[in-house]
């Protein structure tokens, strides 16, 4: 009898099962011991591949999405990617509005793959007929036999994490883990990996990273949403401008806000401590992690988990180009960083 070729059906196989790494070198100073969920691993490279196949499944189960339908989500980048990966391979149209911050590698990518790509100002508001929300609900209505996913509202977001990303992190760690450390934009990462984690030990701190000019930190604080907290930044999947209904707020203990300059430096730095090249958002949890840390929020024996969302290709345009960088006033005398290329003649 002849042995089977030990071979994946399709990529969408490969979604899940991402390792947890040991951070070394980044936390030598620092209390603790932690450990980064490295999401890159999954084939689309970023966490969101879950919720694409979890949402997408649910929708095929439920019989709301049918061969040649179209599906339609508003994405900073990611989403939108894992979204065009899955119809790809099971056989839908796929549209995407996009915010205009997000990098242009991104979008790239998104025609890549086929997807159809709506570019929407990013700093408008959440109920202008041109934000990448209103453009989504304009064309669902319009095109016949489509499905808007919906990730800021679609509580399938945060079932995706419960089911997967949650029950991973608490095998990985043996149970051991005491704090779980991610990044906010739609809540559905954190939301799902916490309900999980507090169902198995309620004591496990969970603590949201956001970004200064969102208002996420402030809405968690009062339950009040404050416009005055709005202003652009550039950090991509990270925060918002509007309450998510997939973020459990209940569920989260505090959030850390970190700035656009810290974040893209210290995304950097991971590069070249750990030799992890990821995204400007695990940058951002990374420097939520160092700040954490000085306020006290940890000791000998805290096993921290840091989620980082997706891979640092996915930024070539931004934090990992110089010029950008240098454009941004995030280079100067004390941070500049020296990178000394010859040309062999």
């Amino acid at each position: 009898m002849k042995e089977e070729i030990k071979a994946h059906n399709n990529v969408l196989e490969l979604i899940g099962n991402t390792p947890l790494i040991k951070l070394n070198k980044i936390t030598k100073k620092m209390k603790g011991n932690y450990f980064a969920k490295v999401e890159a691993f999954n084939p689309g490279h970023s966490t969101k591949d879950r919720i694409a196949l979890y949402i997408i499944e649910e929708a095929e189960r439920k019989g709301i999405l049918k061969p040649g339908d179209t599906i339609i989500e508003t994405t900073s980048g990611n989403t939108g990617f894992s979204i065009a990966m899955v119809s790809i391979i099971k056989g839908y149209e796929c549209i995407l509005a996009v915010s205009s911050k997000s990098s242009a590698d991104k979008i790239d990518m998104l025609k890549t793959m086929g997807a159809k790509v709506y570019v929407c100002p990013a700093h408008v508001s959440a109920d202008d007929p041109r934000s990448y929300y209103e453009v989504a609900k304009r064309l669902h209505n319009e095109i016949k036999g489509s499905v808007y996913i919906n990730q800021y509202f679609n509580e399938l977001n945060i079932d995706a994490h419960y089911q997967t990303t949650g029950p991973e992190i608490w095998e990985q760690t043996t149970g051991k883990i005491t704090h779980l450390v991610a990044c906010s934009g739609t809540g559905g990462t954190i939301s799902g990996t916490a309900r999980f984690l507090k169902e198995k030990n309620p004591n496990i701190r969970v603590i949201g990273i956001d970004a200064y000019g969102s208002v996420l930190q402030k809405y968690h604080q009062t339950k009040e949403f404050d416009a005055n907290e709005i202003y652009p930044y550039r950090i991509e999947g990270l925060g918002k401008n509007l309450i998510p209904t997939a973020t459990d707020f209940n569920i989260i203990d505090k959030f850390e806000k970190v700035t656009d300059e810290s974040s893209a430096h210290t995304a950097r730095e991971l590069a070249k401590t750990e030799g992890l090249f990821v995204g400007y958002t695990s940058g951002a949890a990374m420097q939520g992690l160092k700040q954490l840390e000085e306020e006290g929020e940890f000791n000998q024996n805290s096993n921290i988990v840091v989620i980082f969302p997706d891979h640092g290709s996915r930024y070539m345009s931004k934090i990992y180009n110089d010029e950008w960088m240098t454009q941004q006033g995030f280079f100067d005398s004390e941070t500049a960083e020296i990178h000394q290329i010859e040309f062999v003649k």
